[in-house]
């Protein structure tokens, strides 16, 4: 509804024909018109448009509270705090009141008096709806005086008032969210005896503070957020409090990578500098969303914890980093993600994912080098001949067939690469190219590339072999090495291996 913010008194307000409506009829009404006009007021939220978003529009259409259920990195804050594009734009209020009084319908003792004095010249504010959303992390030691209030007793001493008198009520953050928004985050982490707090708001619309025969309706649109997982780790929403919410609505990850690369590419903060002079290939960025995809199906990582969307954004942004230091260092002015730099965001993953006991056995960082191996190894398949066909050709047939047979012959002849992460984008290529059939076999199967595309694949080839155990892929202090696969294993068996011969190989190797 448009309203006149030049209206300053509340004779102007009612003069004006302006109608107080709740917060519930008001998001009502405003969903009701951005349906009929087909306009998107959650375009931002992607990958929910036929799930939860339905169910939030159906929630909102009852005038219901709303409990978003979810893991973690499932966008329910983010759904919480879009929620305000369904709110007017401005609403009038009670200036000077703490509760965001309505002029047409004041609660509290400080605008009831105003009114009383002032009349129709009672001063008027206008509230945008920015402004009206409140959001509150639940932890141990929220106590019923922050969201509710108490009685405040410097209050009382400066304007001479006893403790019988309403005026020295302190309010908290709901009084405080009267006519707006007020979200509490984690809802499982609220101790019980502060969610039974919660009962008479939820039900009746009011409070009670401390000893005052006090009632105030309060008017507001309630939206909470859980994770499941915390209602057996920190604590579990009562009951009774449950019941009295009346929508719970479940969220998800999204069901496909195209979905979830747009979050990806949504939610990174890139610099300008970053987007301007690195490219990032479509291969690179199918790479880092299918790890999360990977993770979230590991028997190493804890499904019930969850894999947050967060983990492709931190690795997609550490990439571009990664990317943007070898330039400094190498003087290129431009380059382009490379397979290399996705091995470079391990950090990324480490502090996103939740092990069970056996990941914990094999150690973070080598579940982290896993999932990017799977990943590379499932991407592989879609872009490349499977490796492991030739194991079905009939004897003699295998080595005529075998599409990678010049690669793999050089690397059994003793020869090797080494893939340091700071090189040139010259040397990158030179590197590539001193491998022989490599560019032929890239360039055969995929002839329309570019020339960066092209380097990016003969490396990404090379990754794809060690993941199918045709060759073997070493970690080396700053990048990778890449060698025949016997050789390898009776080195190892020999006792000649240096330590720097990493536990992740094995792993990968045992896993694959």
């Amino acid at each position: 509804m448009k309203v006149n913010t030049e209206i300053k008194t509340l004779g102007q307000l009612k003069a004006s024909g302006y109608q107080s409506k709740s917060v519930k009829e008001e998001m009502r009404q405003n969903l009701v018109a951005s349906l009929k006009n087909k306009k998107n007021l959650f375009d931002k939220i992607k990958g929910y448009e036929e799930t939860v978003i339905p169910q939030m529009q159906t929630a909102v259409l009852s005038k219901h509270n709303i409990i978003f259920l979810g893991l973690r990195g499932q966008a329910k804050t983010r759904m919480a705090r879009l929620m305000t594009n369904l709110l007017d734009e401005y609403i009038p209020i009670v200036e000077g009141s703490e509760i965001n009084d309505d002029p047409l319908n004041p609660l509290s003792r400080y605008a009831l008096d105003l009114i009383e004095n002032k009349g129709d010249e009672t001063p008027i504010a206008w509230l945008h709806k920015d402004v009206r959303y409140t959001e509150k992390l639940a932890t141990p030691d929220v106590s019923v005086s922050d969201l509710i209030g108490d009685l405040d007793p410097i209050k009382a001493a400066s304007m001479k008032l006893t403790y019988a008198d309403e005026r020295v009520i302190h309010f908290g953050l709901i009084p405080r969210s009267h006519r707006g928004i007020f979200v509490i985050n984690e809802l499982p982490d609220l101790q019980p005896r502060i969610q039974v707090a919660l009962f008479n708001i939820l039900q009746e619309g009011d409070i009670q503070i401390r000893g005052f025969k006090l009632r105030l309706p309060l008017d507001i649109q309630f939206i909470f957020t859980a994770n499941p997982e915390d209602y057996t780790n920190r604590g579990s929403i009562i009951t009774p409090l449950k019941d009295r919410i009346d929508s719970q609505i479940l969220t998800h990850y999204p069901k496909a990578i195209d979905v979830s690369r747009q979050i990806t590419e949504q939610e990174a903060r890139l610099s300008e500098f970053q987007k301007t002079n690195i490219k990032a290939p479509e291969l690179i960025k199918q790479l880092v969303e299918q790890i999360s995809f990977e993770a979230r199906k590991s028997e190493y990582v804890d499904q019930k914890s969850g894999v947050s969307a967060r983990l492709t954004i931190s690795a997609f942004e550490n990439m571009y980093s990664t990317a943007e230091r070898r330039m400094l260092l190498t003087g290129d002015e431009k380059t382009f993600l490379r397979v290399s730099d996705v091995l470079g965001v391990v950090a990324s993953i480490t502090g996103k994912i939740e092990l069970v006991y056996e990941g914990e056995l094999e150690g973070i960082s080598s579940v982290a080098l896993h999932l990017i191996g799977k990943a590379i190894r499932e991407e592989f398949g879609t872009i490349f001949p499977n490796p492991e066909k030739n194991r079905k050709l009939k004897k003699g047939q295998e080595k005529k067939n075998n599409t990678y047979k010049e690669i793999i012959d050089w690397f059994n002849n003793g020869n090797h690469v080494d893939f340091f992460q700071n090189i040139s984008n010259e040397e990158y290529e030179k590197t590539l190219k001193s491998v022989p059939g490599l560019e032929t076999i890239v360039t055969t199967i995929h002839p329309t590339l570019n020339k960066d595309e092209k380097l990016l694949y003969m490396e990404f080839l090379l990754h794809g072999l060690a993941e199918y155990s045709q060759i073997s892929k070493h970690k080396l202090d700053s990048g990778v090495q890449f060698k025949d696969l016997l050789g390898s294993l009776l080195t190892n068996v020999g006792g000649l291996e240096d330590d720097d011969n990493e536990e992740a190989d094995d792993f990968n190797h045992r896993n694959n």
